[in-house]
């Protein structure tokens, strides 16, 4: 089918969260579950279809979370009903994702490309909690955080993320801006806050992998900076596993969703 056949038919976006502990990332794998398989599956049992191709708006990797994540879609058909939609969604898809909303937007529009900006939390927990094992780092080390946030202090603006980011991405560029990156003290639970227009393969990880490096006394807030300038990621420390990662925000301009029409809220 052309893309100006596919324009005749009504375009969807999906947000939905999900638990990332039993999936190997977002994108569909011939040899392992993801979400997005899950989800399509879950899409084409409720409308009746052979086939539901979605795009997600970024990937996620095996064993990262998240409670915002937006995807779109194209039913080959000429609409879709709205509540009873979601409603039967919900009952589907597995319990470890949540369907959020279903929004029909304007022909044109992209879940990934549409993406202005998105945010990323990492959790760290320094006391062992057998409730949140699966959703964040068990850290028991010292750490100072002072430092850590002068260090990540030096992300902020528009930087070539090279040293951060692991080989085979695909991508074009290794810049981005970076306008929070900042660590938080939420009832013990340690969270790094990062939005930044785009992230690299692995970019998250990298940058809190070796943010602990600071923490620990391994590497000065100088050493760091000098890490983001080399530009090769060997510079930078290990990766940190990946259950502490969680995607929490995408954003998008208005004109995504100039339809304006949410389904499931208009009976």
């Amino acid at each position: 089918m052309t893309e100006e056949e596919r324009i005749e038919f009504p375009r969807y976006f999906l947000r939905i969260a999900y638990d990332g502990t039993n999936y190997h990332g977002w994108q569909r794998q011939p040899n392992a579950h993801s979400v997005q398989a899950e989800i399509e599956s879950a899409l084409c049992k409720v409308l009746r279809l052979a086939k539901v191709v979605t795009i997600g708006c970024g990937r996620t990797d095996t064993g990262v979370h998240a409670s915002d994540f937006y995807l779109h879609f194209v039913p080959e058909r000429n609409g879709i009903q709205t509540s009873e939609t979601l409603f039967r969604l919900q009952q589907v898809v597995a319990k470890d994702i949540s369907i959020k909303e279903l929004i029909q937007v304007n022909h044109r529009a992209h879940a990934r490309f549409d993406a202005f900006e998105r945010s990323y939390e990492y959790r760290l927990i320094q006391r062992r909690d057998p409730f949140l094992r699966h959703h964040t780092l068990f850290f028991p080390h010292a750490l100072n955080f002072e430092l850590m946030n002068a260090a990540a202090s030096q992300l902020l603006g528009r930087h070539d993320f090279a040293s951060f980011c692991k080989s085979g991405g695909g991508q074009t560029t290794t810049i981005c801006e970076v306008r929070r990156a900042e660590w938080v003290n939420e009832n013990s639970v340690y969270v790094f806050h990062i939005t930044a227009d785009r992230f690299l393969r692995n970019m998250v990880r990298a940058v809190v992998g070796t943010l602990l490096e600071v923490g620990l006394g391994i590497m000065s807030v100088e050493e760091f900076v000098d890490v983001i300038h080399a530009g090769r990621r060997g510079a930078a420390g290990d990766s940190v596993k990946p259950q502490g990662l969680f995607l929490t925000q995408i954003k998008y301009p208005d004109s995504t969703f100039e339809r304006n029409n949410h389904l499931g809220n208009d009976e």
